[in-house]
């Protein structure tokens, strides 16, 4: 593909080219750079690529585009024989090239995405294996891992850049995929990560306090999450499956409908489209009765807890709107697997229940507590709650999630979460005033993995540990770099000293 061919397509300000070289590669990061590559600078919300052109340059760019008029001038001066494009918008700029260069892989998928502040993941996951169940092909795109037409690939972020996401769309086209999943965070649509790709479906799972360190407000988080519905920087999707329990699903309905999509509900209570009735919870899973909006039926799922009710929900409904039949998708419910990290089981024959949980959030927290003492219920069991807040990042919710674990909880551990630059005993001594008013039992133990291994020791037959925050992540994030850890492995280790044997 040539500099002409690639570029024709895409919004421009201003371009110059007296040379149509071969392309043979986009990056927006300068150090990818190789002879043949376009290079898109772009400014960031920590950086500003334009910054790197020169480096580009060096190191064989036969291109640039540009979002600064500054750098474009530049280049007219410095560089007069490299073409330029000079873009309103850098990411979407990125998301045009990108989508011109690996031929437009978008235009051959149809696409699912699932927003919210807890759930995407979960629900994502079940879209998928849904639509696996009806022998659809799929690419997902998620925080635990990509998926690629049965592959799976390391995932670095919720959203992938444009560029990478195009590539990866590109090679499941290749491999026979017809369908996109994919986890769209509030960061993604604000940033422009998804400029390009078309939601047929859309997923709002939730709205509850995360992230305000970036968006600032409640108000602006919100606004992001509805750009996947609005229509305003993004196509509206034809479908659009809203949690009618959240308290901004009546806005968002609206929002929906105003742009032009099918507004489908779900919910818990009997006025949503989907909805579950009778639900009868289990360590195991839960049985409930389904209601669709032409057909009901009594199913068994193995996701433990009315939160993962709601995800099945929000992914039957997903699923239903991209054409799988009812019949289909309820005989698919029995074989759908817990996801990675979320409620999931660590087994080595102790007589008490041992769960690892991404809940990072105070609503998601709170929920994964109330879960814990419907279980120990029936035996008097405890529940025993180990949490702790992420480093640089939003400070206000960490009495909130204090407050959260204390509530539902009959001892906490309070320990370290990837507390990065920030030092783990400040981080904790902002949790504290959330959660001594609780009046709950507590220790502070700000090693995680002596943390893991006291809160184990404190447990005896019939309670319930939580190991929350961190769930699928394989590293602790520290001020002196990254170390392994893995809350699964860290627990296993720990029982063993125990006494009890291998996983089972």
């Amino acid at each position: 593909m040539r500099w002409n061919e690639l570029t024709h397509e895409i919004a421009r300000q201003a371009g110059e080219s007296i040379s149509d070289p071969e392309i043979t590669g986009i990056e927006y990061d300068s150090r990818r750079v190789r002879p043949g590559s376009v290079f898109v600078a772009m400014r960031g919300g920590t950086t500003d690529g334009n910054r790197y052109i020169e480096a580009a340059f060096h190191l064989g760019a036969a291109g640039i585009v540009t979002d600064s008029p500054e750098a474009f001038a530049n280049l007219a001066e410095d560089h007069p024989e490299l073409p330029r494009l000079l873009v309103p918008h850098g990411r979407t700029g990125l998301a045009q090239v990108s989508a011109a260069f690996f031929n437009h892989p978008e235009k051959k998928l149809s696409a699912t995405g699932v927003t919210g502040t807890n759930g995407k993941t979960t629900t994502a996951f079940l879209v998928e294996a849904l639509l696996n169940a009806a022998s659809r092909s799929t690419i997902l795109v998620g925080t635990i891992e990509h998926h690629v037409a049965g592959e799976i690939w390391p995932s670095e972020h919720t959203t992938p850049e444009s560029r990478d996401l195009f590539e990866l769309m590109a090679d499941g086209v290749s491999r026979g995929a017809t369908e996109l999943v994919m986890e769209v965070s509030s960061h993604a649509l604000d940033q422009g990560r998804v400029a390009g790709i078309g939601f047929d479906v859309a997923v709002f799972t939730n709205l509850t306090r995360d992230h305000l360190d970036y968006h600032q407000t409640m108000e602006q988080y919100f606004a992001a999450k509805q750009l996947l519905f609005d229509g305003t920087r993004y196509p509206a999707p034809r479908v659009a499956v809203l949690n009618l329990q959240d308290p901004h699903a009546g806005e968002l309905t609206h929002i929906a409908a105003q742009a032009g999509a099918e507004v489908v509900t779900y919910s818990l209570n009997d006025s949503a489209d989907w909805r579950a009735e009778d639900i009868r919870l289990t360590p195991a899973g839960a049985e409930f009765n389904l209601f669709a909006p032409r057909a009901s039926t009594p199913v068994k799922s193995n996701l433990a807890g009315e939160v993962n009710v709601l995800n099945l929900l929000a992914a039957l409904a997903a699923a239903h709107a991209r054409g799988i039949p009812f019949d289909t998708l309820t005989q698919a419910i029995p074989a759908l697997k817990p996801v990675p990290g979320r409620f999931q089981p660590v087994h080595a024959g102790q007589p008490f229940t041992v769960i690892v949980d991404y809940a990072h959030t105070d609503d998601a927290l709170r929920n994964l507590t109330a879960l814990a003492r419907k279980l120990v219920a029936s035996n008097h069991g405890r529940v025993i709650t180990l949490f702790g807040c992420g480093g640089d990042r939003d400070r206000t919710k960490r009495p909130k999630m204090g407050l959260a674990a204390g509530e539902e909880s009959n001892f906490v551990v309070v320990t370290s979460d990837n507390p990065r630059s920030e030092d783990p005993m400040a981080i904790i001594q902002e949790i504290l005033p959330g959660l001594k008013p609780t009046g709950v039992p507590y220790i502070v133990e700000p090693d995680r993995a002596a943390a893991i291994a006291l809160a184990l020791s404190n447990a005896t037959r019939g309670d319930v540990v939580l190991l929350a925050g961190k769930g699928h992540e394989k590293e602790q994030i520290l001020r002196g770099g990254t170390i392994f850890f893995d809350d699964v492995q860290v627990a296993l280790s720990a029982l063993a000293k125990l006494g009890y044997g291998e996983a089972q």
